[in-house]
C-alpha cells in the first residue's frame, strides 16, 4: 500500500465525473457516508454488507470503524450504524481497514486489519457478536496475527464442506492458516505465497458450488467440459495488477492453493473514480451479485470510496465473467411494505442527509437534514388504501416538514407531515398527517425536507403507514 501512495495520491487528482442522474441511480449503495471495502453476507432473510468507513474530506485512507448495511430487496438498504470501531480494541490505534464476517455455531466473527501499538504494524483482529448487527467485542485481547510487517490487511474466511475454517489476508503477498473450531485462533503455520499472479490485495474466498447429475444433464455438459471446468474448485478473487487496481481471480482445488491464474473479472477503465478496488460475490435469494467499491458519491474519490454492486450470471464452465461498474446497479427482488414500522435510515437513494447512531440504545437515525434534501424508497406496495403517514422526529429547534411524492421529487404530494420543536435532538415525538386519496398500487416514494435554509432541520427515525 505505501509503495504505491505517490501513485494513488495522482490518481486521486483526476477529475471527478459527478453522479449525473443520481435520482435514477442505484449504486453506490449507501449515501449517507463513504462505505468501503464491501463484504457480503446473508444470515436469515436478508443480506448484509460491512464496510470500512472513509472519513469525510480524507488524503489518506482515514478510517476508524466499520459500518454494516443490510437488505432484503436490493434496492432498500438499511444502515445499521457502527458494529465496531478501532476504539474497541485497546492495542490497536489507527487505520480500521478492510472486514469480512463469517457466522458458525450461532456467532458471528468480524475479522479485521488493524494498527496495532504492539508491533507497530498491521495486524489482523477478530471480534465476536451474538447477533449479526453487533454490537462486536475484541474476541482476544489481542492481535490474532501479527508479526510486525505491514502486509497483514483485508482478511478473507471461508469454512468448507468438511468443517474446516480458513483465513487468508496480504499486502502485496498473499497469507493463508486454518482456523481453529473456535475461529479466534490459528490451527496451523501462517503459508505465504508469493507466487499468485497480479495480486495486490483484498482477497476474497469463494468455493464454487458442484454441479449435480441432473444440472450437467441439462447444460449438456461432457465429461471433457466438466472435468476442464471450475465446478467445484476454489476461488481467490483479489485488487490486481498495482495501482490503478482492477478485479482479477485465480483458482484452486482447495482453500490454500495451488493457485493457477484465470483473468480479470472487473478490468480498470478509471470509471469507477477510484485508485483501488475491494470486491466480494455472494448469492442470495437465487441471485448472483458482485460487490465493489467506487469514487462516485460527491466529493468521492480514491480516499472517499463507496461500496455498489452488480447481478452477474455464471459462465457455463463454472468461471465469472467480465463485470463492468454501473450507475444504475441492480433490479429489485421484493417490496417494501409501508404497513409495517420502516426506519428512516432505510433508503434506496439519498441526498444531502447522514445518518448517527447510539450504540449503547442500539438505535440508528437520519441526521444533518437540511431544506431541499430527500430520501427515496423503492417498490413500496400500497396493498390498500392508506390513510395517514406518522413519522417519529426530534428538533432542538423550529422543525420543518416532510413532503412526501409519489414516484419523483416533483411527483404527486400526497401529504404534508409538520415537525415541531421537541426540545433536543433525541427527544422523539410521533407527527402524522392525512393521505391524500387514491394512492394504491407499487411506487417509489419520496420524502422531501423542507424548512428554513441554512441550518439543521431535525433528525428522522422510523415512519409507519395507516
Amino acid at each position: 500500500m505505501k509503495k504505491n501512495l505517490l501513485l494513488a495520491l495522482a490518481f486521486n487528482l483526476l477529475p471527478f465525473a459527478g453522479v449525473g442522474n443520481a435520482v435514477y441511480a442505484q449504486n453506490p449503495i449507501a449515501q449517507t457516508c463513504f462505505s468501503t471495502d464491501p463484504a457480503p453476507m446473508v444470515s436469515g432473510d436478508r443480506l448484509y454488507v460491512f464496510t470500512g468507513h472513509d472519513e469525510d474530506n480524507a488524503d489518506f485512507f482515514w478510517m476508524n470503524e466499520w459500518r454494516l448495511f443490510s437488505t432484503t430487496d436490493m434496492v432498500n438498504w438499511t444502515d445499521h450504524g457502527c458494529p465496531l470501531s478501532q476504539c474497541d480494541f485497546k492495542w490497536a490505534d489507527d487505520r480500521a481497514w478492510a472486514p469480512q464476517c463469517i457466522e458458525r455455531n450461532g456467532k458471528f466473527y468480524l475479522y479485521v486489519p488493524i494498527h496495532s501499538k504492539i508491533s507497530g504494524g498491521m495486524a489482523i483482529g477478530v471480534g465476536v457478536a451474538d447477533k449479526i448487527e453487533g454490537p462486536y467485542r475484541d474476541a482476544l485481547g489481542k492481535p490474532l496475527y501479527e508479526d510486525g510487517k505491514w502486509d497483514h490487511i483485508d482478511p478473507t474466511a471461508w469454512i468448507d464442506e468438511n468443517g474446516q475454517a480458513y483465513i487468508g489476508w496480504g499486502n502485496p503477498r498473499f497469507y493463508s492458516a486454518k482456523l481453529s473450531e473456535d475461529m479466534i485462533h490459528l490451527a496451523s503455520e501462517v503459508k505465504c505465497d508469493s507466487t499468485l499472479q497480479r495480486y495486490t490485495e483484498g482477497p476474497w474466498l469463494h468455493k464454487q458450488r458442484t454441479l449435480t447429475k441432473e444440472e450437467i444433464k441439462k447444460m449438456g455438459l461432457t465429461k471433457k467440459e466438466l472435468a476442464a471446468s471450475a465446478w467445484g474448485k476454489y476461488f481467490l478473487i483479489y485488487a490486481a495488477g498495482g495501482i490503478p487496481e482492477s478485479i482479477a481471480y485465480s483458482e484452486g482445488p482447495t482453500a490454500q492453493g495451488p493457485w493457477t491464474y484465470v483473468g480479470d473479472v472487473m478490468p480498470q477503465t478509471n470509471e469507477t473514480n477510484s485508485f483501488t478496488n475491494h470486491s466480494g460475490i455472494i448469492e442470495f435469494k437465487g441471485h448472483n451479485y458482485f460487490f465493489y467499491h467506487t469514487g462516485w458519491l460527491p466529493k468521492g474519490g480514491g480516499f472517499a470510496r463507496s461500496a455498489s454492486v452488480e447481478e452477474f450470471e455464471w459462465q457455463r464452465d463454472g468461471r465469472l465473467p467480465i463485470i463492468k461498474p454501473t450507475r444504475e446497479g441492480v433490479k429489485p427482488i421484493g417490496k417494501l411494505n409501508p404497513f409495517e414500522v420502516v426506519e428512516g435510515e432505510t433508503m434506496a437513494f439519498s441526498q444531502g442527509v447522514k445518518s448517527e447512531w447510539n450504540k449503547k440504545q442500539n438505535r440508528v437515525w437520519v441526521s444533518d437534514i437540511h431544506n431541499g434534501d430527500w430520501i427515496k424508497l423503492r417498490e413500496v406496495d400500497f396493498s390498500k388504501a392508506p390513510s395517514t403517514i406518522s413519522v417519529t422526529a426530534a428538533s432542538a429547534l423550529q422543525g420543518g416538514q416532510i413532503e412526501v411524492h409519489l414516484d419523483s421529487i416533483k411527483g404527486e404530494k400526497i401529504a404534508t407531515i409538520e415537525i415541531a420543536p421537541t426540545g433536543g435532538w433525541e427527544e422523539w415525538e410521533t407527527f402524522s398527517a392525512q393521505i391524500k386519496d387514491g394512492v394504491s398500487g407499487k411506487h417509489d416514494l419520496y420524502f422531501l425536507f423542507k424548512g428554513l435554509k441554512g441550518c439543521k432541520l431535525f433528525n428522522f427515525d422510523y415512519w409507519v403507514i395507516k
